[in-house]
């Protein structure tokens, strides 16, 4: 998992600015000047970012288009994640109306600001009561304050003459947000505020952040207005591990090769319950046909594919992928000496394939494998079959010569073919294992279950076996991990077999 949490003695905290730059400001002073940073100093630190905001003066009217403010949002928030950022604070109550949308994209939390208001006005008003709200015409209609506040509190908003003084006492020409702070804004704010007292509400919510540039003169003349910027700052400094619900991210090295990336990625998705589009999993791939032949390295002593490998893996973990697929038997050889320098784990296919193997044939089998030479030299597969009291057997060289043809030969499935004589080749090389005893035949090269389908019982002109698809299985155990990570934890996947018997013609 990716998702920080903040944890003692650091606290690093970023600051959207720019959306509003005073109030962004302000926020940032109150954060330094609070009294939990002032008795603990040397336990916060603070990331300011702030940009050129096109639309900062724009008057939110019901009809403003939140579009650039969203983008604008996120980019910032991605930067202070990638700067470091355990949390972030965003100083703007009108993007707070589509904060879910940032925080899915993010993994680290961002502050809620109008759940910090909730906090404070349930210690002031324990028992409820009216509460008023200065807020733009657009987040007054967005029904905002409705889902925090509407069910413990009778909500009242200025009326229509009151609610356009509201809006040209912030926005209009020479108001709070041109950082007019007295005179005739702060005179209009005053009569609104007033005349919401006057309808007995017990507190003010501001629904600008603003309006906390002049909430202590507005306070210092008896309105019971909130400071949106000092709640948020103590809100805060006080918060501990503000996690978001963590939204599982595969990240799949791909490329490995290119036609069984796909495969595999078509195999995730039939293997996820899904009602609809947004109940799949989220997949970042990087798809780089360049990584070096894993096979030729293995068996000539080629370029070797660590580094790029690693490469891949590393993008991949800064993409925020909770755990990395390589749909590649070969590529596993490589596994364990890039792992020890990932934070992100690599889900083992091949663990996952003998393993279940093991669960549903039972211990004392023999296994037959047919993959490349550079996976069957380099025993990985043998080695997790051994720890688990299997044994498998592996194609004699004249067979294992089929294998390899079905896979690089000019009419094998590397070269895009599934039918004719990369599948004769195939065939010949497990007969060849059926009858040397194996039970069981795994496709070891991701390429193969394109020629060959995952089956319970496969009848070949020796006997009945049962082919064993990696990728299959990996798919299942992406797609457990990711129900057990995300918000459907009570789901099952999917295991879409092919048809019980297959039979060769």
């Amino acid at each position: 998992m990716n998702t920080k949490k903040l944890s003692s003695p650091g606290k690093t905290f970023g600051i959207v600015g720019g959306l509003g730059s005073l109030a962004g400001a302000d926020l940032f002073n109150k954060l330094v000047s609070s009294r939990a940073v002032l008795a603990d100093q040397g336990r916060y630190h603070f990331l300011f970012e702030q940009h050129p905001f096109k639309d900062v003066l724009l008057p939110l009217d019901r009809d403003a288009s939140m579009h650039s403010r969203k983008f604008y949002a996120f980019q910032m928030c991605q930067s202070l994640e990638a700067g470091g950022a355990d949390a972030i604070l965003l100083p703007c109550i009108a993007s707070h109306t589509f904060l879910q949308e940032i925080q899915a994209e993010l993994g680290i939390a961002v502050f809620d600001l109008l759940h910090a208001l909730r906090q404070q006005v349930e210690r002031s008003l324990p028992h409820g009561g009216r509460l008023g709200v200065l807020t733009s015409d657009y987040v007054r209609h967005s029904g905002l304050f409705e889902r925090y506040f509407g069910d413990r509190h009778e909500l009242v908003y200025p009326d229509a003459q009151n609610q356009a003084r509201l809006m040209e006492a912030m926005y209009g020409v020479d108001g709070v947000k041109d950082g007019q702070f007295e005179g005739a804004p702060l005179e209009h704010l005053h009569q609104v505020c007033q005349e919401l007292q006057e309808q007995d509400v017990a507190l003010i919510l501001p629904g600008l952040t603003e309006l906390s540039l002049v909430s202590q003169d507005l306070q210092r003349r008896g309105i019971a207005l909130l400071d949106a910027n000092r709640v948020y700052a103590d809100y805060a400094t006080r918060a501990s591990d503000p996690v978001p619900e963590p939204r599982f991210k595969l990240g799949i090295v791909g490329g490995v090769g290119p036609a069984a990336t796909v495969d595999f990625m078509a195999k995730v998705i039939r293997h996820t319950p899904a009602d609809k589009d947004q109940d799949h999993i989220r997949m970042v791939v990087e798809q780089n046909p360049q990584i070096p032949d894993r096979t030729a390295n293995l068996l000539h002593q080629t370029t070797d594919p660590s580094m790029a490998l690693y490469a891949t893996c590393k993008r991949l973990e800064q993409e925020g992928a909770h755990a990395i697929a390589i749909p590649c038997n070969t590529a596993h050889a490589f596994v364990e000496r890039i792992q020890p320098y990932l934070k992100t784990p690599i889900i083992n296919m091949l663990s996952e394939t003998v393993r279940h193997i093991a669960e549903q044939q039972g211990a004392g089998k023999t296994i037959g494998l047919l993959a490349t030479s550079g996976t069957v030299q380099s025993r990985v597969y043998h080695d997790v079959a051994e720890r688990l009291g299997l044994r498998l057997i592996v194609p004699a060289p004249d067979k294992q010569a089929l294998v390899m043809a079905a896979i690089y030969g000019e009419h094998g499935v590397k070269a895009g073919h599934t039918e004719g004589l990369c599948r004769e080749q195939l065939l010949d090389a497990a007969n060849h294992l059926c009858q040397a005893g194996a039970s069981v035949l795994i496709l070891g090269c991701t390429e193969l279950p394109l020629i060959l389908p995952h089956a319970e019982c496969f009848v070949l002109d020796s006997g009945v076996v049962s082919l064993v698809d990696p990728t299959a299985l990996l798919a299942l155990r992406c797609v457990q991990q990711a129900l057990e990570t995300g918000p459907q934890r009570s789901a099952e996947p999917v295991f879409l077999q092919q048809p019980v018997a297959a039979v060769i013609e």
